[in-house]
């Protein structure tokens, strides 16, 4: 049987030599890996007492909406400042090369509800550590982080720590 990273694709020497690029949409492509892929992370959370799930765009809806769907869970998205329609709240964090803003609506998250964030990868979890942020300016309670690939080497878990994170694929470099 087939195992998760078997539908990842490794691209060499991108974005700049040296680098491994990790290509999530081959596992998206192939019924199979997709298929196997929410059923890891569904796994991981069976026996998780939590209230919605939150992703940011993209890959976070992609693998985020399918588990609150299957576990009858609301969805709640996290985008790019000025994509969402309500009244926001925001948070700014840093990149490697600048910063960036992401927003949730601000009713998004209901005081004392138990949350599982579902994202793609994580590298240096800055966008994570953000949006743990705003969940908990929310009032809400990060109960557990999920990722599809984890690249080890640039210790996004360091930075998570305090929080139960789980990675289907660990890959060690970056």
């Amino acid at each position: 049987m087939k195992k998760v990273e078997d539908y990842v694709r490794s691209i060499p020497d991108f974005p700049e030599p040296g680098i491994i690029f990790r290509d999530v949409t081959t596992i998206l492509q192939d019924p199979d890996g997709l298929h196997l892929a929410i059923d890891k992370i569904l796994e991981s959370l069976k026996d998780v007492d939590f209230d919605v799930v939150v992703g940011p765009e993209s890959r976070g809806f992609i693998f985020g909406v399918p588990v609150a769907y299957a576990m009858c869970k609301g969805f709640v998205p996290v985008r790019k400042k000025g994509k969402l329609p309500c009244e926001t709240i925001s948070m700014e964090y840093d990149l490697e090369y600048g910063s960036a803003v992401i927003e949730m609506h601000k009713d998004s998250i209901k005081p004392g509800q138990k949350v599982v964030i579902i994202d793609d990868l994580i590298a240096t979890g800055g966008t994570i550590e953000a949006i743990i942020k705003l969940i908990e300016q929310l009032g809400g309670q990060v109960v557990k982080i999920c990722f599809v690939m984890e690249l080890a080497g640039l210790k996004g878990r360091q930075r998570l720590s305090g929080y139960e994170v789980e990675s289907i694929i660990t890959y060690e470099g970056k």
